[in-house]
């Protein structure tokens, strides 16, 4: 009898692994697992990082194959697939959405946020185009004065 999980119960379980830079969104809604797959009795995930040379890559990595052990998969191989390269076109609505309840304007077509996380005013202007972390911009609302970061749009 084959007691390994399916393809899509891992994938709910990977959805509940937060991003380590962005703890309110798993690196599911993140857009970075691009494929689950059973090798045999291997486990193989594969995960595209967001940018070369991120610095949680890594971490991610580790977290990943921790959540699977942790849930009984003994063998997992973490495949970091490069090609296509990461967009930020492929967050989740539902990432999207929970990084603006988090106070991170999701990235837009635009160029920058539309509106201000907090308040919702149109009236924001760029503060600086490094924020926190590499993928964000920094920029703030000119109507409540308040800081955010922008997930830049990759």
């Amino acid at each position: 009898m084959d007691l390994r999980p399916d393809t899509e119960t891992v994938w709910q379980w990977l959805d509940e692994v937060p991003d380590p830079e962005i703890p309110v969104i798993s690196v599911v809604d993140l857009g970075i697992i691009r494929g689950v797959q059973w090798q045999g009795d291997t486990l193989e995930v594969a995960v595209t990082p967001t940018y070369s040379g991120c610095p949680a890559t890594s971490v991610i990595s580790m977290d990943v194959e921790t959540a699977l052990r942790d849930r009984g998969v003994k063998d997992v191989r973490i495949r970091t697939q490069i090609s296509p390269a990461w967009t930020s076109d492929w967050l989740s609505d539902k990432g999207r959405a929970r990084l603006e309840a988090y106070g991170i304007a999701p990235p837009s077509p635009a160029g920058g946020p539309d509106h201000c996380p907090q308040c919702k005013s149109k009236d924001v202007e760029r503060v600086s185009q490094f924020g926190s972390t590499p993928c964000k911009a920094h920029w703030r609302c000119l109507d409540c004065l308040e800081p955010f970061d922008y997930f830049k749009c990759i």
